[in-house]
């Protein structure tokens, strides 16, 4: 019997795992690159910091620090941002008891939108009052959910989980991808009134998703 590359190809949970650890790895670190370049961009006083002592310097940093307020905010949600979705792909290579091309192809598409969030978060910061920079932020943890939604609706679909996987489980598993973007929608959708007011929801949501408090329903999504 004829084999053919596309039945062989991309089988290895191992190699996807390894890949999007290192994926979610340098997209961490960009975040946090990218929060250094806005401190030094604003270090920038009109005269040398030892013109008047110590005081000039003191005053410099607090407006510096002061100055990173919004640079802070959105490097703090977008690293509880790829935290969750970091967990939420493990959790799903867990369950799968093998990998096909297919499969592969849409893990490197959810991958695209981990590489995409230093940028969107980057756009965030730097236009925070914007709407349209907000919703480009949204779109990029939408682009997430779904990837994720569409990888274990194929892998059921293709007798590719685990005989653990109970059908309790998968729903679990798609509710929470579910409920979770239906609530990052709902924060957003609060840009009408203030961006703020969207990004401290976005914040609270990702908070209760990473903390998982024992109090229902929080704790059952």
């Amino acid at each position: 019997m004829r084999t053919y590359y596309n039945r062989i190809a991309g089988q290895s949970l191992e190699r996807l795992a390894a890949l999007s650890d290192g994926i979610f790895a340098v997209a961490m670190t960009l975040l946090v690159l990218g929060l250094g370049v806005h401190a030094s961009a604003t270090l920038q006083p009109e005269q040398p910091l030892w013109a008047n002592g110590a005081l000039q310097n003191e005053k410099v940093v607090w407006n510096v620090l002061v100055g990173l307020g919004p640079s802070l905010l959105t490097y703090f949600m977008s690293f509880l941002t790829l935290g969750i979705f970091w967990v939420g792909q493990q959790t799903q290579l867990n369950h799968f008891a093998q990998s096909d091309r297919n499969l592969t192809w849409i893990h490197l598409a959810f991958l695209l939108a981990v590489t995409l969030m230093p940028f969107s978060t980057a756009l965030l910061t730097t236009f925070i009052t914007s709407r349209l920079a907000l919703v480009v932020y949204w779109l990029d943890l939408l682009l997430l959910g779904v990837m994720l939604f569409a990888s274990l609706q194929y892998a059921q679909h293709s007798k590719l989980m685990k005989e653990e996987m109970t059908a309790e489980v998968f729903s679990a598993n798609l509710r929470r991808i579910v409920i979770w973007q239906a609530l990052y929608a709902f924060a957003v959708a609060f840009c009408v009134i203030n961006t703020y007011v969207s990004i401290v929801l976005l914040i609270l949501a990702q908070l209760s998703s990473a903390i998982a408090p024992r109090m229902s329903p929080l704790y059952r999504i």
